[in-house]
């Protein structure tokens, strides 16, 4: 059995003009929204074999706040350039050369590419994968080679705003 956790990175900044796309940071609000889904993996007794992410700045950051909540080595976080611009065909590729050992794997990245990778893998209908989101998925495989289309079950599907609505009221 493996388990997959599509995550998108957090809300990012896009207050400074100068900087590439690649390069920008979280906003206010990705740095409360990573850490906030992080502590609902830890609540949930949610630990990785492996963090994989987009070497993009915001990715980074997403995974390093994760990470910290659940206890996962920053130094153990595996990036990866070809995330940041990847299609599904390279997603899948990054997916399917992980080493079978690993039985929990966590992936931090990009819309739209993330969604079209959850709906891929599970054959439901997410349409979005808001920032912070996160896609839980598990496979009846022994490696991850084996994944293939629909042949995921869908986990959950949990974000900030389903939390922050209902703390608020609405």
């Amino acid at each position: 059995m493996k388990h997959l956790y599509l995550i998108r990175h957090a809300k990012s900044s896009w207050s400074d003009s100068r900087l590439s796309d690649f390069d920008r940071p979280l906003n206010k609000r990705g740095k409360n929204d990573a850490p906030f889904m992080g502590q609902r993996l830890a609540s949930a007794s949610i630990e990785f074999d492996l963090l994989v992410s987009s070497s993009a700045k915001r990715a980074r950051m997403t995974a390093r706040l994760i990470a910290k909540k659940i206890s996962y080595k920053r130094k153990d976080i595996v990036y990866h350039n070809e995330i940041y611009t990847s299609d599904l065909s390279v997603l899948l590729s990054v997916l399917r050369r992980t080493k079978p050992q690993v039985s929990t794997l966590a992936l931090v990245g990009h819309n739209h590419v993330i969604t079209e990778c959850a709906e891929w893998l599970t054959g439901n209908r997410i349409v979005n994968i808001p920032t912070s989101g996160i896609v839980a998925v598990s496979f009846d495989i022994k490696g991850w080679e084996e994944i293939d289309r629909e042949g995921g079950k869908l986990l959950f599907f949990d974000y900030p705003k389903l939390h922050h609505e209902r703390s608020s009221g609405g």
